[in-house]
């Protein structure tokens, strides 16, 4: 009987680089001929990505000999994650306020798992928690935000014969933005209801490959998505806030 690899979920070796290379050739393909987009945008995304994953790999091997430092590298984490929302949000605006939002959702949240003792002082704890709520609050940031600009540009009209009724107009952006800003947590609450039944989490999976006890791995995993519900809800809630006080444009004659 050939004998199975314990240690890992995949197989790895020169297929999975064959492989790798034959998936990004058929997302780009798909990118390009179904959805009417560059295919580069795909395929530099990609290679970013291995050269990313590369480096990252090698620095987090490194800081898990200077936990102190680790919080350096969730700062750049930080950093590059209000560059990305903020671009996507406001790209020619104040991309810079997407910083708000981002430090109000998960802020809160890593205090907490620390006061409770739940998150040690450890590097590699400390950058694999706090990079995935990083991670849902950027994403979190992105959707809301590109909406309710978008809800607010379509429904301009509604949002003028509000303040002509009285309303004030970040009262009246609110009305206008809100249905739609919680859109953005909805993959987050899919994926809490449904963990187990439709998806098995990775974190789960793999601590159950390197050993973990089953409920142990139930129980992080568990910690980590619903920290990721607060962590989306106020990223979402303070990106809602931003916009109806016009926050993300640049000044100029914006009556509030």
């Amino acid at each position: 009987m050939a004998c199975v690899n314990a240690s890992t979920l995949l197989v790895l070796g020169p297929n999975a680089w064959f492989l790798l290379a034959v998936m990004l050739l058929l997302a780009a393909v798909v990118w390009r001929w179904a959805l009417g987009r560059s295919p580069f945008q795909l395929v530099t995304a990609g290679a970013r990505a291995l050269a990313q994953l590369s480096a990252v790999a090698l620095i987090i091997a490194w800081l898990s000999q200077h936990t102190a430092l680790s919080f350096s590298f969730v700062a750049f984490m930080f950093v590059m994650a209000v560059w990305t929302s903020g671009h996507r949000v406001a790209p020619s605006g104040r991309w810079w306020m997407a910083a708000i939002p981002l430090a109000a959702a998960v802020a809160p949240m890593a205090a907490l798992m620390f006061a409770f003792g739940v998150l040690p002082f450890n590097a590699l704890a400390i950058i694999a928690v706090l990079g995935q709520q990083i991670g849902g609050a950027m994403s979190a940031v992105t959707l809301s935000g590109r909406r309710i600009r978008d809800e607010l540009h379509l429904r301009h009209g509604e949002t003028e014969a509000a303040v002509a009724l009285g309303f004030r107009w970040p009262t009246a952006r609110f009305m206008v933005g809100l249905p739609v800003a919680g859109e953005a947590v909805l993959p987050a609450v899919d994926q809490t209801r449904t963990a187990g039944l439709v998806t098995l989490p990775g974190a789960f999976v793999g601590m159950i490959l390197g050993g973990a006890a089953p409920l142990d791995a139930g129980m992080i995993q568990l910690l980590v998505l619903i920290s990721l519900l607060f962590v989306n809800s106020t990223a979402a809630a303070m990106t809602l806030w931003l916009s109806t006080l016009a926050a993300w444009d640049r000044p100029r004659s914006v009556a509030v």
